[in-house]
């Protein structure tokens, strides 16, 4: 399939406008006017491509070997560079694993070490343990302080260390360092062949000396076989080793329009366009659209569905190719929308605010427009109507002040307005025992969760509490979590920077979160020392809304909204607050 790729580009490349290439015979394989045809064929190539392996996105070329090539390099005795993970992040690695033919023992393969973000040696590394490939629970296939062997998973398990199959753990190994769950870790390694899992049902402590640097580190260390590393979707420390120049193979177009305006400029329309190419040996890299050709069969003037068709003629180092490549999408091309209006108004007509001691809580803060359920026309130059993508339309918010207040829609510059009601409601006090939460340094963390007094929140009941947050500012999750809790102890978390977790976030197509902290740097750096206040609804239907207005020490107000959270015991709810690198005083 990659061959008949190369032969339809290098024949079809002078009717599509695109770069000219040597020309070939035939070329009345590609008829310009059969975009079905085009259609199946980019299935057929994109099944032949995918078939039976993953894709790993961001993957950067780290071309080294780690060990003796003759197999004698014995346990720590040869290391792999650093590689440095971020919590909330993954770390994606390929290598060749070179095992010895005639290796007597089943560990006589490689070792995934975890360790806090300090070199070997020093005074502050420290380990949470080593992962082998080899799975052998009577044996040390795993260790550490850290690591649970309960949480192990292997499709090939060793009684003993002088079993016979350690060849099936040679070949190519994908790794995976999984960090991007805050409630978890795991790690994946496997060859096709053999693959073994470490499902960890709780986030890693931290390690490091320093509290505010969430970081740990990873390298490898065989024994008695060799690595060829090949690629890295995080650059090392001492940055990466680049091998031999590639040729693009194949690539996957990303972000592009399902509508284009007739008459639009094709490179224009697809600025927004990424293709993620496939190089020899399997590395690959985003690239931007200004880095493609573009052309439109059959043209860009009519209305209709079109092929799109992007080539790419570029090595890995970025040198002209041997063979350009390319990739097709199918787009639709529509007249041009000159009007919109609102058919079908939204679900939620009512917003609230709060008075506080008889003054609106809300000054200067703005409310979160919730567009679930709109609906929004637009009419063409033609006079012809159709529904407008609601992922395409913005939204204003909504000035907390009582009476009807209307919320501006926008699309592509074109703007209509729908009218809400702002209410008042009323909402009463709760106080913490205790006048601080989270030690000082702001050293405390989730993985090691703390709680303030939870406070009952009856049907049809709004309760507030209001302290200042104090931030480490590490990152826009180091501040205060607030916890929605069931007589069943079952636990929904919302934060700060609108996200959540728990039975209440997760399960619930209905929960609609918003904030308008706008650019996340610029608000996080009024966060240590944000006066918040809180707010709890008990909906009394098994929702509850939970509302946090924030005063920086910047000066910036913002809102974080959370409608809807469900599974909510209507009749035993109550709320806590926690702190993730920060810390509260009341």
């Amino acid at each position: 399939m990659r061959h008949l790729n190369k032969l339809l580009f290098a024949c079809g490349l002078v009717a599509f406008g695109l770069p000219t290439l040597t020309g070939c015979e035939g070329g009345e394989l590609f008829d310009v006017n059969a975009p079905d045809w085009i259609s199946d064929k980019v299935q057929e190539i994109e099944d032949a491509e995918n078939q039976g392996e993953e894709v790993l996105e961001g993957m950067m070329e780290d071309v080294y070997t780690v060990g003796n090539t003759d197999y004698s390099s014995a346990w720590w005795t040869a290391f792999s560079k650093y590689y440095v993970i971020p919590d909330g992040q993954k770390w994606n690695a390929v290598f060749n694993l070179k095992i010895n033919p005639d290796a007597p023992n089943t560990y006589k393969n490689f070792a995934l070490i975890i360790c806090s973000d300090a070199d070997r040696a020093t005074e502050g590394y420290k380990e949470y343990g080593a992962i082998r490939f080899d799975n052998q629970p009577s044996g040390n296939s795993e260790w550490g302080d850290y690591i649970d062997r309960s949480c192990i998973e292997s499709t090939l398990t060793f009684e003993t260390d002088t079993d016979e199959g350690i060849e099936k753990l040679g070949g190519k190994v994908t790794l995976t360092v999984d960090r991007s769950n805050p409630e978890a870790f795991n790690v994946t390694m496997t060859n096709g062949t053999v693959t073994k899992t470490y499902k960890q049902p709780t986030a890693l402590v931290n390690l490091n000396a320093d509290a505010s640097n969430t970081n740990i580190r990873c390298f490898l260390v065989p024994e008695g076989s060799y690595i060829d590393f090949l690629q890295s979707n995080i650059e090392p420390i001492g940055g990466l080793t680049s091998g031999e120049d590639k040729n693009p193979v194949s690539m996957v177009l990303q972000n592009v329009p399902t509508e284009v305006d007739a008459g639009a400029d094709v490179n224009e329309a697809m600025a927004d366009v990424t293709a993620l190419v496939t190089f020899e040996e399997g590395v690959t890299k985003t690239v931007k659209a200004s880095d493609l050709s573009f052309s439109a069969i059959p043209d860009m003037d009519t209305p209709g569905q079109k092929t799109l068709v992007a080539a790419y003629n570029k090595t890995s180092k970025g040198e002209n190719c041997d063979t350009p490549i390319m990739a097709y999408a199918n787009f639709e091309v529509v007249e041009r929308i000159v009007s919109i209006e609102v058919t079908t108004p939204p679900t939620r007509s009512t917003y609230k605010y709060y008075t506080l001691d008889g003054n609106n809580s809300l000054t200067g803060y703005s409310l979160v427009f919730d567009p679930t359920g709109i609906r929004v026309q637009g009419t063409d130059t033609k006079g012809e109507t159709r529904l407008v993508d609601n992922a395409k339309l913005t939204f204003s918010t909504i000035p907390a002040e009582s009476g009807t207040q209307n919320v501006t829609v926008t699309y592509e510059g074109l703007t209509t307005t729908v009218p809400v009601e702002v209410v008042i409601s009323s909402a009463s006090k709760v106080s913490n025992r205790n006048n601080m939460l989270g030690n000082e340094d702001n050293s405390s963390l989730w993985t090691n969760p703390i709680y303030s007094d939870a406070f009952k929140v009856n049907a049809g009941e709004t309760k507030y509490i209001t302290f200042t947050n104090y931030s480490n500012l590490a990152s826009n999750w180091n501040n205060f979590l607030v916890i929605l809790r069931n007589k069943d102890s079952s636990q929904t978390v919302v934060r700060a920077d609108n996200w959540g977790w728990g039975p209440g976030y997760e399960n619930n197509a209905a929960c609609i979160h918003y904030g308008t902290q706008g650019v996340w740097e610029d608000w996080l750096k009024g966060m240590n020392g944000a006066k918040v206040t809180v707010f709890v609804t008990n909906n009394g239907d098994g929702t509850a809304d939970v509302l946090a207005t924030m005063e920086g020490t910047t000066g910036q107000k913002s809102t974080q909204y959370y409608y809807g959270l469900n599974n909510m015991d209507s009749n035993n709810l109550e709320f806590m607050l926690s702190v993730d690198g920060c810390h509260l005083v009341f």
